[in-house]
């Protein structure tokens, strides 16, 4: 996407030139980074805790083992996140709790049955999400940009899903039909699930639609959650599969 004929990573004006001690000076900035490193903490460490169970549905040692690999780097994930919130005077515990109950009950509604369903979900669920909270990665200082970045990159995600399940389909082409549309309905709870965690907190609604040196405007979100989409069905051929 162009922005005044720059892509949004390039766009970097207010807050995103700032590092986080002159970006922190702003107490509703403060208040809308510590919700969101809140979240991608949960979230990571809710994805080590699936990705952990789901390793018992692989069909091999060497499938689980690599599932086992990528819930580790989760680990590691959110121990960095839990760490930088300690480190900006959030207790990293109180600052995940917002989230909990929601993504909690994300996880419930979107339990795989099968192995493939639960490669599914980890490349696509999760690369919905990474989306997000790359977009809003654009309009945080440099310090925090450089975290949530760091913390998003692919454990092994995405080839190991793509090579497993593109191999799943070419052994029994029936099998697309049924990814195809539980990869639809991970796509609905995911951008739902976004779209809460926006809505239900002040600091990081108001950092995300305007109210905020650089931040998005209404307009902008609409185009933001469509470049998501856009993404999800390259996602989708990779894999195989219809959109």
């Amino acid at each position: 996407m162009e922005t005044n004929g720059k892509t949004p990573e390039a766009v970097h004006t207010g807050i995103a030139t700032q590092d986080w001690a002159e970006a922190s000076a702003d107490s509703t900035y403060r208040a809308a980074v510590v919700d969101l490193l809140g979240a991608l903490a949960y979230g990571e460490l809710a994805a080590f805790e699936r990705l952990a169970e789901d390793a018992k549905l692989a069909p091999t040692l060497a499938d689980k083992a690599q599932l086992a690999s990528m819930a580790s780097a989760e680990f590691q994930h959110f121990a960095q996140l839990r760490d930088r919130l300690s480190v900006i005077d959030a207790e990293p515990t109180e600052a995940m709790r917002p989230f909990a109950a929601a993504l909690d009950e994300f996880h419930r509604q979107t339990a795989p049955s099968d192995w493939l369903e639960g490669l599914i979900k980890a490349y696509v669920g999760d690369s919905i999400a990474s989306d997000f909270y790359r977009e809003v990665a654009t309009r945080l200082d440099s310090d925090t940009r450089a975290l949530v970045l760091g913390v998003l990159d692919d454990s092994g995600h995405s080839s190991f899903a793509v090579e497993k399940v593109r191999g799943a389909i070419e052994e029994d082409p029936r099998v697309g039909g049924r990814l195809a549309l539980w990869a639809r309905r991970l796509m609905g709870e995911a951008l739902s699930q976004a779209q809460r965690v926006v809505a239900d907190r002040d600091a990081l609604s108001t950092m995300l639609v305007g109210g905020l040196a650089d931040g998005f405007d209404l307009a902008e979100v609409g185009r933001m959650f469509s470049r998501i989409t856009e993404a999800h069905t390259k996602r989708m051929a990779a894999l195989g599969l219809a959109a």
